[in-house]
Order: structure tokens, then C-alpha cells, then sequence
């Protein structure tokens, strides 16, 4: 039991226990009964549950396992049995992403089980709009006989909420307030925008304290409460009390809501926290949050003088399991055991219907622990759902899908748990748990600028809990990307199928209706055009692509390859050159570490370096996979004579630019990727001249250094012979390119002939000034 304990009243300090708790800390403490309350006295018992998501059937009976809806019944009803003036809450999300047994049936069961419990009141939390606002004001909150309650969530460009922002509960002649708050976050973000059209955010901490202040104002046209708890649907980021008092977004609701809220019920980060913050004025008062699925249940005890003032109150969170409370009337008990019996009845039908078979796992990327989920990881899992998402719209004409990792729930696993497939069968409920939300198939055009914003925008903005979103992608499609580039500059290369995809190419792109409408912060897939949503759902398309394919093997190839050159000199990569590649996100986070093999580089034929992968994971992000290599481009080291020699001759520059080939990567199992990046081919080094007409020969009497009136390297010596000088800027002209006659053939050159030669002998001056410059400054030590 994790408690805390002080006295105070609505409108001053009362001098009492000190706080006795920190998070992670279990403490011992004697809590206020109604026995012990002084004559005149009310005590008000508030049960509280966050973030139940659907978790009506037991996971186990130990203390970190969720209990089910039966036995949490029985802890409200225990409560409610030792004092008739209970409160049963809620901070949000008791439904959505859910287990089976409850999303079979869309969350039915939940409700009806949290109906029988009588649920008093809850927060709006963003899974209760997944399916938009038109879905939870006409199928759950209609079937709900609790209020939901959200100060925050208003109507666009107002400060008016467009649900119920209180709910005031009487128990024993008290007023108790209950004022609700969701997560800032929630639009855009958390759910599909286009299902909260004519929403928006407005602050909490604002929002929360102007009912605050018309809730104790004096006016019975208001409404008015003795005691006021907040509902919100936002929590810390840890179960660390440094998380909920430094400068984060909930630390500072938790400091800035007014100090006549007595209590904060927070919720949405599933952690487990009884702390005690300051608020506005400096008084202590009770932050708690339960952690998730109803394996725990906070528990606040309001002691109110006959005054109506509060003189004290305590909080305690406790594992739902492990609390030996009993119930004597166990009518209400035995009505949500009977829900959940049939719900399981009905899930058991529905979800062993085998939709196909899998040859190994379909994982999520993991962090560092190797255990717990990665969103910015890519994954198998992730590029299969698009897969299976652009074969479902290939008949509208998908060539590209992607898939948001928030939208992937658990894992397809080869021996799943529970489930006689050693053969790695994948059941509908398998499948169904992957994708809980229902969301549709949309079908869009985007342009290859637009896909690459798409991109980029999987780096968040700054301060993101989660900065990196990878999204998956289906067969055929790869991209690079340079991590060491700045914000919209990270893509380097997009490919279709082995083909470079321009800026300006136009694709039929097909993302789920939560990406469509910019969720996740994506709001390049909001500017297509010809966008349609094709109906179909993307459980249905899981279920149609085993039809079609009823055995799967996990794709391994990696989509997307993080790449870092060091910079390319003037001219480009020469000879002698050293280059390094650094490469990142070339395993799978999920796959084992030891099998993650090495990585080399080449040109044409040659294996230019290779390095083994170190697969260390960096949480977050998709940067596990890494390797540096490092090597010499290949070939004679020209002189610095040669290269101003090289430069008069277009023959040999045209060969040299026609023979350049791209770095290409061999990751382990032979897969490939082409990088932006060319070194010259050895054979185009050495052209094979024609007798008599090379012009570096120092027999050739056209050899710049033996023009007429030109000295290698030196000045003018007044020869015959007019022309061009070509100088590499050190003071010395190092050729005359002659504009009388065609240096090398003596072909008259007339007309557009002799403007067309200018401008080709022009593009040599200047390779040959940036490549002898470039020869200078390694002569004198000096970096390029």
C-alpha cells in the first residue's frame, strides 16, 4: 500500500500529519474511518481507476497482473459496503485498444461491466474518441449510465466545451465536484482529426480553474461544490516525483490548477504514483495515478467538517489483487462475472478462427531492454501491416503504404501464448489485437515532395515524448536518410522497387484514416489530392490478405537506411581519396543481437571495406545497427602536372565522367543499397589515346606545355597564337585554350561551333582549377 496523509481545509492549512509517501515507496499508515470522524463529521471514500482499456477478463492473481472486472467489482463494492458515502471514478480510457474479449464486441462488454459497477463519473480520455466524437457521444457515452466529464476539449476558436466539464456527486449532504481534463495532446495528435472536425485544445490548467472559481463562487446558479477533485486524463512521465514537479507539461498542471482543488486523479501515462505537490500557494495536496488495466486502484478519503469544510484527506494507490477486501452482498459481483462469462463465450467463437499461417515472429521494435515497445524503431511488423495494407487498395491503384506505429498493439508471435499453433497459426484474435482501432483504407496521390515531408515529419517536434516515429513501409519502397542532417533535410534518397523516386513523380499512396487526417502529427498525407477512403477496414484487410497468402514469412529487408558521407572535395571523390561511411539501422531492434552479421561497401566489382554491425539499440530511435567504414578510393593518384594536363583534353574528361559508379552497400543476406554518391572507375583513369593525339603527350606539339608562347606553369612568353588563358589562380597562366583553331585537330571552329566549344573548355578550366587547387592543399598538409 503506497499512502499518504494530511489535514487541511478549503481555505487554510490545519496543522496534521506530514506527507509521508514518495512514488515506489510502500508505507504502513492507519487511514481515517468513519468510526473515528468527529461528531458532525462526513467522510467521503473516492475509488478510482484510470486507463482500463477494455481489461474485463483476469490476467492472474499476482499484483502486477490485471485483475478483471469481477474482482474490482468486489474492491467497489467492499468500499461501498463500509461507508454508504462511496465514489466510484474514473480519470479515462476504459475503453479502447482493449483485449479480445472486449473489442470483439466494440467494448460492449466493458460498459456494461462498468455499469453494473456504478461508475459515478470520467474524464474523457483519447481512446474514447478513436472513432471520432459522432461515435462516442452516439455509442458510448449513450451507453453509459456513468458522466463523462471533460473542462478542456472545446468547440474550435472558443474557450466553450463541447462536452459536460463537471460533474457534481452528493454523498452524505456533501458536494463533491468532479472536474474533468484530457490530455492537450489528444488533437491533433492522438486521435484522427477528421473525427473531432470543429474541436480543439484549450489549456487545463486555464480551463480547469475557471470552473473552479464558478463552482465555489457563492452562485447556486452555477452549481456549487465543497470539495473539488480533478479528473484529467495526463500524467507524469515516470512514477519518479521529479517527473511530476520539474517543468514537464503535467508538472505543471499539477503545480498550477487552484489551490481549492483538494485533489489531482491523473491518468494516460500508465504509471503507478501517490505523491504530494505544492500547489499555487504552497499547500500540499494529493497527485496520485494508478498505472493502467485495473491492476491497481487509488483510493482518496475526504474527511468534511459540518461546516461542509474539508479537514482531511489522504490518498493511497493499492494493488487490486493482493487487497483482501470481500463484499457481503455480492449481487453486483456476480452481474459483471456474468458479463464478462459471456463476452469470453462469444471472443472464444469469433477468435479461434484461423486466418493463416506465419514461418517466424512479427515483432514491434523494442528498446534497449529489449522487452518493452520502440515506436521509433523500424519493424518487421510494421512493414508487414503496410504491406498487407497496399495489397488490399491495389485494385485502387496503391503503389506505396504506410503504417503509424502507434497504431500496432501487439505482437504476431510464431508460438504465441495460450494458443495450441506450434505451427504458427495466426488466429482472428491474434490478428484483431494488432489493430484494435477499426480505422478505414484511404487511398491518396502524393507527389515525391510530399512523401519525403511525410518522412521527415517522423522526426517530431522538440519536446515530443516520443521525438522519432517510424513508420512502416510496404514492399518495394526504401529511403535513406543522413541523421546528422538538420529538420527537413534528412532524406537523401527515395527508390520504388529499385527506381529513384523524383520530387516530382506522383504515387497512389494509401495510409490508414488516422494517418489521412494527419494523425501522429503526419500532416503531409493531409495535402494528396484525389483522396478516397476505400471502406475498408484494416482488420478486414488482414484478414483478406491470409486469404490470399495463407502463409507469411516476416519481411527482413531494411526500408530504410540511416547514411553519413564525409563531405565530398570540389570536383568530386578522386583517387587516393579517403572516404567514410557511417551506417546506421541495418537490423531489426527485435532480432537476436548475435546474428547481426557484418556490412561492406563496393563499387562496380570491388569490395571496397567491410565491418561487423554493432546492434546496440538506441531507445527511441532507429539508429540499432551501426557501422563505420572507411576506405581509399581506388586508383593511380594523378600529379599535379597530370591533372592540368587532364584538363585540356575533353576526351579524357568526358571518359572519366562517364565511368563514375555509385558506392553500393550489401547488408547481411545480400541485400543492396545504392547510395547518392559516385568514385570514378578505375578503367576511365586511363584512356587509351590515339596515336599522335593525346594532348598530355610531351611529344604532341598541341601538349600545353609546349603551346606556342606558353611555359608550363609559367607566364606568357609573347608566342605566336591568340587565345583563352586558363589560370588555377596561383598568378601563372598554366594554358591558352586558342580560339582560332580547334587545339587538338585543327578543325575550324565557327559560329555556334566556337561558342559551344568555349562553354565545354570553360567546364574544364574550371575542374581542372578545383582539382589542382585541391592537389596544392594536400601538398601543403592542409584540409579540403
Amino acid at each position: 500500500m503506497n499512502t499518504s496523509h494530511h489535514s487541511r481545509t478549503r481555505r487554510g492549512r490545519v496543522v496534521a500529519g506530514a506527507a509521508l509517501a514518495t512514488a515506489g515507496v510502500l508505507v504502513a499508515l492507519s487511514v481515517p474511518s468513519v468510526a473515528s470522524a468527529a461528531d458532525g463529521d462526513t467522510t467521503i471514500d473516492i475509488v478510482d481507476i484510470n486507463d482500463f482499456h477494455g481489461r474485463i477478463e483476469s490476467e492472474g492473481t499476482t499484483a502486477d497482473k490485471a485483475a478483471g472486472a469481477a474482482r474490482l467489482a468486489t474492491v467497489v463494492q467492499s468500499w461501498r459496503e463500509a461507508n454508504p458515502n462511496t465514489i466510484f471514478t474514473s480519470a479515462g480510457d476504459n475503453v479502447g485498444a482493449s483485449t479480445f474479449t472486449s473489442l470483439i464486441q466494440q467494448d460492449t462488454p466493458t460498459i456494461e461491466a462498468l455499469n453494473a459497477m456504478r461508475l459515478d463519473v470520467s474524464a474523457i480520455g483519447n481512446h474514447e474518441l478513436d472513432k471520432g466524437q459522432d461515435d462516442f457521444t452516439d455509442r458510448i457515452e449513450a451507453a453509459a449510465d456513468w458522466q463523462y466529464v471533460s473542462a478542456n476539449i472545446v468547440e474550435e476558436g472558443t474557450t466553450t466545451p463541447a462536452f459536460t466539464p463537471y460533474q457534481i456527486v452528493e454523498k452524505g449532504g456533501v458536494e463533491v465536484g468532479f472536474i474533468g481534463a484530457t490530455t492537450e495532446d489528444l488533437i491533433p495528435g492522438l486521435v484522427s482529426p477528421g473525427g473531432v472536425e470543429g474541436l480543439e485544445m484549450a489549456p487545463v490548467v486555464s480551463q480547469v480553474n475557471k470552473y473552479a472559481d464558478e463552482l465555489t463562487d457563492g452562485d447556486p446558479d452555477n452549481g456549487e461544490a465543497d470539495v473539488l477533485v480533478l479528473l484529467v486524463h495526463e500524467g507524469a512521465a515516470s512514477s519518479n516525483i521529479a517527473d511530476a514537479t520539474g517543468s514537464s507539461t503535467f508538472a505543471k498542471i499539477a503545480a498550477g490548477v487552484d489551490e481549492r482543488v483538494s485533489a489531482i486523479v491523473s491518468a494516460h501515462t500508465h504509471f503507478s504514483y501517490d505523491h504530494e505537490i505544492a500547489g499555487p500557494t504552497g499547500e500540499l495536496r494529493p497527485v496520485i495515478q494508478t498505472g493502467s488495466y485495473g491492476v491497481n486502484y487509488g483510493h482518496l478519503q475526504l474527511t468534511v467538517d459540518a461546516d461542509k469544510q474539508l479537514t482531511d484527506i489522504s490518498a493511497e494507490v493499492t494493488p487490486v489483487n493482493t487487497d483482501p477486501r470481500t463484499a457481503t452482498d455480492t449481487s453486483s459481483v456476480a452481474e459483471v462475472a456474468g458479463i464478462v462469462a459471456d463476452a469470453k463465450a462469444v471472443a472464444e467463437v469469433e477468435g479461434a478462427k484461423p486466418l493463416g499461417k506465419v514461418t517466424g515472429d512479427l515483432r514491434r521494435a523494442v528498446q534497449s531492454d529489449r522487452t518493452s515497445e520502440n515506436r521509433g524503431g523500424e519493424s518487421v511488423l510494421g512493414n508487414n501491416i503496410a504491406e498487407v495494407q497496399r495489397a488490399a487498395t491495389a485494385r485502387n491503384g496503391s503503389q506505396v503504404a504506410f503504417m503509424n506505429p502507434g497504431g500496432l498493439r501487439t505482437d504476431i508471435l510464431y508460438r504465441s501464448s495460450g494458443a495450441n499453433d506450434p505451427d504458427g497459426t495466426v488466429t482472428y484474435k491474434e490478428a484483431a489485437l494488432v489493430q484494435p482501432f477499426a480505422n478505414t483504407l484511404v487511398t491518396e496521390d502524393m507527389t515525391g515532395q510530399q512523401i519525403k515531408d511525410a518522412l521527415e515529419q517522423q522526426w517530431q517536434p522538440d519536446g515530443s515524448d516520443r521525438p522519432f516515429l517510424k513508420l512502416g513501409v510496404s514492399d518495394g519502397f526504401a529511403y535513406t536518410y543522413d541523421p546528422a542532417k538538420g529538420r527537413g533535410e534528412r532524406i537523401t534518397t527515395m527508390t520504388l522497387d529499385g527506381e529513384p523516386i523524383a520530387l516530382t513523380d506522383t504515387l497512389k499512396v494509401t495510409v490508414n484514416s488516422f494517418l489521412s487526417t494527419g494523425g501522429d502529427k503526419f500532416s503531409a498525407f493531409t495535402t494528396g489530392k484525389n483522396i478516397a477512403d476505400s471502406g475498408q477496414v484494416d482488420l478486414q484487410a488482414q484478414v483478406d490478405y491470409f486469404a490470399a497468402n495463407p502463409v507469411v514469412t516476416p519481411p527482413k529487408d531494411q526500408r530504410a537506411v540511416g547514411v553519413t558521407v564525409s563531405p565530398t572535395p570540389d570536383g568530386g571523390f578522386r583517387p587516393g581519396d579517403e572516404v567514410t561511411v557511417r551506417l546506421s539501422s541495418l537490423v531489426f531492434s527485435s532480432e537476436d543481437p548475435s546474428a547481426a552479421g557484418s556490412v561492406s561497401i563496393g563499387a562496380g566489382d570491388e569490395e571496397l571495406a567491410s565491418a561487423p554491425i554493432d546492434p546496440t539499440i538506441v531507445d527511441k530511435t532507429d539508429e540499432q545497427g551501426t557501422a563505420t567504414l572507411t576506405f581509399t578510393v581506388p586508383g593511380a593518384t594523378a600529379s599535379d602536372d597530370g591533372v592540368a594536363r587532364a584538363a585540356a583534353s575533353t576526351r579524357a574528361v568526358a571518359a572519366a565522367e562517364t565511368a563514375e559508379q555509385p558506392l553500393v552497400v550489401t547488408l547481411p543476406g545480400g541485400q543492396t543499397i545504392t547510395l547518392a554518391v559516385t568514385i570514378p572507375a578505375e578503367t576511365a583513369a586511363e584512356p587509351e589515346p590515339e596515336p599522335g593525339t593525346d594532348p598530355t603527350d610531351p611529344a604532341d606539339p598541341t601538349d600545353p606545355g609546349t603551346l606556342p608562347g606558353v611555359e608550363d606553369g609559367g607566364d606568357v612568353d609573347g608566342g605566336a597564337g591568340t587565345g583563352v588563358p586558363i589560370d588555377d589562380g596561383d598568378g601563372d597562366v598554366d594554358a591558352i585554350v586558342p580560339t582560332d583553331e580547334l587545339a587538338f585537330t585543327g578543325a575550324e571552329l565557327t559560329g555556334p561551333a566556337i561558342a559551344a566549344g568555349l562553354l565545354l573548355l570553360a567546364g574544364v578550366a574550371g575542374l581542372v582549377v578545383a582539382r589542382r587547387g585541391r592537389a596544392q592543399r594536400a601538398a601543403a598538409g592542409t584540409a579540403d
